[in-house]
């Protein structure tokens, strides 16, 4: 995890020999900081995945796609969406949520999901017997987010407020009401509900993702999300917005 939050989000997955972000929300130099941080090079990365068109996962994609001669791929809803943001992109690649794609040896499945934006996405992405997770800025878990997400041993998924925090909080009432709503954010027991619900004996990590700082802290969403489960077996973390967390082998 790169970053994760509303200032930026950015994740980065490899299997040794591809390897690929997940959204680009930093600037391209915060990024390669951050990457060098974790001693891994930007230059070794194949692609860019875009879940959605918000400037919190796009910032850095255009200038990283010119820089390293980079393809991305994306929604084409998405994509026209976020056009003038992107700019010039030589290799475009247009997926279709429901319809997995390969690059190299990964296999990426986006799935739709419930947000406040054009054609937002989440991911599976599976490569020698493994499969990751990816749900973050979804307002409800739908059954299909369910199906999508059962098996994984990697899940990174949003605990983004703690509702009495929201509700009480200094943001406006509509801030609030879309935060809250089905096109918003999930809770911290909403997160629960779902990790319960998909919860399996191979599963090893959980990383929780998109924390709000103003409307939950680190402790609030490890103590709810994490209160039911009995399997001291899976690592439950959570992802930060001002470093890169730590590469998690599977």
């Amino acid at each position: 995890m790169l970053a994760s939050g509303s200032r930026g989000n950015s994740i980065y997955v490899s299997d040794g020999d591809t390897s690929v972000l997940i959204d680009a929300g930093l600037s391209g130099v915060e990024i390669e900081r951050r990457m060098k941080s974790r001693n891994l090079n930007v230059k070794n990365i194949d692609a860019i995945i875009v879940s959605h068109e918000h400037s919190d996962h796009i910032q850095g994609v255009g200038i990283l796609a010119r820089r390293y001669n980079l393809p991305v791929y994306i929604s084409y809803e998405t994509f026209n969406t976020a056009a003038k943001q992107l700019g010039n992109i030589k290799y475009i690649n247009n997926f279709t949520c429901g319809t997995e794609f390969k690059i190299n040896q990964l296999v990426i499945r986006p799935f739709s999901i419930s947000h406040d934006a054009s054609d937002p996405a989440g991911f599976t992405i599976r490569c020698n017997g493994k499969k990751i997770g990816i749900a973050t800025d979804l307002g409800i878990a739908t059954a299909m987010v369910r199906q999508h997400l059962k098996d994984c041993c990697c899940l990174i998924l949003e605990a983004n407020h703690d509702v009495p925090m929201l509700e009480d909080g200094p943001y406006p009432w509509s801030i609030k009401q879309r935060v809250k709503g089905r096109t918003g954010h999930l809770s911290n027991e909403s997160s629960r509900e779902l990790l319960m619900d998909i919860i399996h004996d191979q599963m090893t990590h959980v990383i929780l993702a998109h924390l709000s700082e103003t409307n939950n802290t680190p402790e609030k969403a490890l103590r709810v999300v994490s209160e039911h489960m009995s399997d001291a077996r899976i690592n439950v973390s959570v992802a930060a917005q001002s470093s890169a967390g730590p590469v998690i082998h599977l």
